[in-house]
């Protein structure tokens, strides 16, 4: 391969490469170098996601070449993900705003929400019109819904200030004011009384173990959205405590545990869990119905 390649396929091999031999972590929206240099590509010359076949001849002018370096230069050096460098995340190709206020959005839930053929986990677009995101972070959870339901109230929750600015800027962006409103406090206290036929979560739940061994991309993340106590399930615990309270007859409450599977279900066997697995995930998430709830007592 030349050492200055000059289309975009060629320069994203020519990053993987890169990214390859600094033996740096993935996992925030991308899983390999190669999809971590195609992203840095085309976000850096403003081109959509998954783009690439279409503008692989394309060349590249000498000044997104030296963005694009510098943007490597930072990844390779500080281990800072990829999205803080650019203030941009996806999820289903929606765009968000992030920075280190936030954790990098990257749920399996937003899989769920826009499957081809609707939300996978049974709710009715027509029918649901009040929606809860909780620990909602950069806001995209809540603006997947309000794309997905669009005859919905959605009311997003979060502890941090500091995300719910990142989540302000990004439903401005995404002009979703009349759909969305924000609320600052601890899980479910902000809206008491108030009952949802849908409740989305994706609360910290990354153990005591797991945090003290992070990777140094995942430190530059605020450990108030990923540390869930001694065994990651504290959070859990709570919102299947609450979250009955807050159901509408025919609710649903999906959430995402990550590893949590086995200890959950240990713990209250009583309990349905529907899991609903993704391309990339098995036994991450899982449904519960407001009559779940009411059979189990």
């Amino acid at each position: 391969m030349d050492k200055d390649p000059g289309t975009v396929a060629a320069f994203v091999e020519h990053v993987a490469a890169r990214l390859e031999d600094a033996d740096i972590f993935y996992g925030h929206g991308t899983d390999t170098a190669y999809d971590e240099a195609a992203f840095i590509v085309l976000e850096c010359m403003k081109l959509p996601p998954g783009s690439l076949d279409r503008h692989a001849d394309r060349r590249i002018t000498k000044r997104n070449r030296q963005r694009i370096n510098a943007v490597i230069e930072a990844r390779i050096k500080t281990r800072k993900p990829a999205p803080y460098l650019l203030n941009r995340a996806y999820i289903q190709g929606i765009p968000f705003y992030v920075d280190e206020r936030v954790i990098i959005p990257r749920s399996f839930i937003g899989e769920l929400l826009c499957g081809e053929d609707g939300p996978s986990f049974g709710a009715d677009a027509d029918k649901t019109l009040t929606v809860l995101d909780l620990c909602t972070g950069s806001g995209c959870l809540a603006i997947l819904a309000a794309m997905i339901f669009p005859q919905a109230k959605i009311d997003a929750i979060d502890l941090s200030y500091d995300a719910l600015e990142i989540a302000r800027r990004n439903i401005d962006e995404h002009k979703l004011q009349k759909n969305i409103m924000l609320h600052h406090g601890d899980l479910f206290a902000p809206v008491a009384g108030k009952n949802y036929d849908l409740i989305l979560t994706n609360p910290p739940y990354v153990d005591a173990a797991v945090m003290t061994g992070l990777p140094p991309e995942y430190r530059y993340e605020p450990a108030m959205a990923l540390a869930g106590g001694a065994d990651g399930m504290d959070i859990v615990r709570r919102i299947l405590d609450e979250a009955p309270r807050h159901l509408t007859p025919q609710g649903i409450l999906v959430c995402e545990i990550g590893q949590g599977k086995k200890i959950i279900e240990a713990e209250r066997p009583y309990l349905p869990f529907l899991w609903l697995d993704t391309e990339n995930s098995s036994g991450e998430v899982f449904r519960l119905k407001r009559g779940d709830f009411k059979a189990s007592h």
